[in-house]
C-alpha cells in the first residue's frame, strides 16, 4: 500500500485576493442632469433644472473631483440663471455608494448680481457601471448681494 507523503508548502509566488475589487470605479468624466429646489429670502422658493459636467479620481477609498453646473430657476420672484463650480471630497461608503463634502463659488448669470461661496455635501449610488443616482444640499454664503440660499437637488450623472 504505497501513498504519496502529504505535503504542506511553506511559501508560495501565488497572491491570496484580499478583497472583491469589482465595485464602480468613481475615476473619469461624467455628465448629468438635476432638478431641485432653491429657497433665499429674495428670491423666494424656485424650481431648479439644471446640467452639470465633472471629473473625479478615486485613490482606495476616497474621492476628488471638481463640477461645474448651471441651473435655470423659475418661481419665486421671477426667473433666473444660477452657476456654480465645486470641489468634491469624499469616502466611498460601499462598492457603489459615495458620500461627498462640496464646496466653491457660485453666481448668479442675471439680475440681481449675487455671489456666494458654497458648501455643502451628498450622497451618489451607482445604479450600473455607468450611471449613478445623486443627491445633494448645498448652502450658499452671500459674498456679494447679502442673500443666502440654500439648494436641495436630485439628479444623475452618466459616466465616460
Amino acid at each position: 500500500m504505497a501513498a504519496d507523503a502529504i505535503t504542506v508548502p511553506l511559501s508560495s509566488t501565488a497572491e491570496i485576493p484580499i478583497g472583491d475589487s469589482s465595485g464602480f470605479d468613481w475615476t473619469g468624466f461624467y455628465a448629468g442632469v438635476f432638478a431641485g429646489l432653491q429657497s433665499s429670502p429674495a428670491g423666494g422658493d424656485q424650481v431648479a433644472l439644471g446640467v452639470n459636467a465633472g471629473v473625479n479620481a478615486q485613490f482606495d477609498f476616497y474621492l476628488l473631483g471638481a463640477e461645474v453646473a448651471v441651473r435655470g430657476l423659475t418661481g419665486g420672484v421671477g426667473e433666473s440663471t444660477y452657476g456654480q463650480l465645486l470641489g468634491r471630497a469624499g469616502l466611498i461608503a460601499s462598492d457603489d455608494v459615495m458620500i461627498y463634502a462640496a464646496g466653491g463659488y457660485g453666481i448668479d448669470l442675471g439680475p440681481p448680481a449675487e455671489q456666494d461661496a458654497l458648501l455643502g455635501g451628498g450622497i451618489e449610488y451607482a445604479v450600473t457601471d455607468s450611471v449613478s443616482l445623486r443627491a445633494e444640499y448645498v448652502h450658499g454664503f452671500p459674498l456679494e448681494g447679502g442673500n443666502p440660499k440654500d439648494q436641495i437637488t436630485f439628479g444623475a450623472n452618466f459616466h465616460f
